[in-house]
């Protein structure tokens, strides 16, 4: 059992490996400023509402939780607007978490799993791929990214951390049982949006280009249940070595275009789900797909609920429920 602090864990993706940790047995304890984030997707786990970058309130909540380790989620996340805003992406996915590793250093917290993403890599060399692979990140998003993977690596050289870099490939889905879900203002994962065409919630879904070399013209994506990135959280913390760093891809180790996931989408739903194709978006790749086999190797990583049918299920029963997201 390990008292873990999960910054951004009131998120989606963070609030999904809460719940996870609890149910190991773990004591999650959120922090999170609730910019994004939802009150509500914390359920009952301790709160600490305060900034990545408020050093003292990290102390604070190092110290007054007796944290063993950290799961680190906070962090902006849309490609475009990092485009338009680099500063403000720097400033939060990168400046802010200083803070946060200084104040781990001061408490003696030295144990951090990183929320990290296949943005790292670019345009890839071939697919799948692998954690070996050239990271030339295309967008300030991807580049504040690796730039944190850098800044771990330097504590570990010079402070001794422990340290795991997660690159998530296409997050999706909702818990199984209905508990929490995705809810992201303004949505841009491509699921969600069909649901919400589907709920009458947009006219159409915007389809963006239909004109690429894959086998019905649309882009190619790796889907990874959310409820299987927060088991693969668990296997990182608990396999942790001290003084080490690690990198590891998170995905299903399968593509589907855009027109698939819409068919699927369709299907589970039983609604009809216009699309509206509009051009290409400027440094969108044909094809991301993850190769998955050194987490199952070294973390003995298995996805019990990634194929596409189940994730499409799981977010349609939570995003009917939730008509209008969380509550708060």
């Amino acid at each position: 059992m390990m008292r873990v602090l999960l910054t951004g864990g009131a998120g989606y993706v963070g609030s999904h490996v809460a719940l996870a940790l609890a149910e190991a047995g773990h004591e999650p304890v959120i922090y999170d400023n609730l910019s994004s984030g939802h009150r509500s997707a914390a359920l009952d786990f301790p709160l600490v509402e305060a900034d990545v970058g408020d050093r003292e309130a990290m102390l604070r909540a190092l110290k007054g939780h007796a944290i063993e380790a950290v799961m680190h989620f906070a962090a902006l996340i849309v490609v475009s607007e990092s485009a338009r805003d680099p500063a403000r992406y720097y400033d939060t996915n990168l400046v802010r978490p200083l803070a946060m590793l200084e104040a781990m250093r001061e408490a003696g917290v030295a144990r951090i799993i990183l929320s990290s993403t296949a943005a790292v890599y670019g345009q890839p060399e071939a697919v799948p791929i692998t954690e070996d692979q050239p990271t030339r990140p295309v967008n300030p998003y991807g580049r504040t990214k690796l730039a944190l993977e850098g800044a771990l690596e330097s504590w570990r050289q010079a402070h001794g951390l422990s340290y795991a870099a997660l690159r998530y490939f296409n997050a999706a889905g909702a818990d199984p049982d209905g508990r929490l879900g995705e809810d992201h203002h303004p949505e841009t994962h491509l699921i969600p949006n069909v649901l919400a065409a589907a709920l009458g919630r947009r006219p159409a879904l915007e389809l963006f280009g239909d004109d690429y070399p894959t086998p019905d013209g649309t882009c190619i994506r790796d889907y990874i249940h959310v409820s299987d990135l927060a088991q693969a959280h668990l296997l990182a913390l608990e396999r942790l070595h001290p003084q080490k760093g690690h990198i590891y891809n998170l995905g299903a180790a399968r593509g589907h275009s855009v027109k698939e996931v819409v068919g699927v989408c369709r299907q589970v739903t039983g609604h009809p789900i216009p699309v509206e194709v509009r051009p290409r978006r400027p440094g969108d790749a044909e094809v991301l797909v993850a190769s998955a086999e050194r987490a199952e190797r070294e973390l003995g990583w298995r996805r019990t609920l990634s194929d596409l049918p189940t994730i499409v299920e799981t977010a349609w029963r939570w995003h009917r429920a939730h008509p209008d997201g969380y509550a708060d």
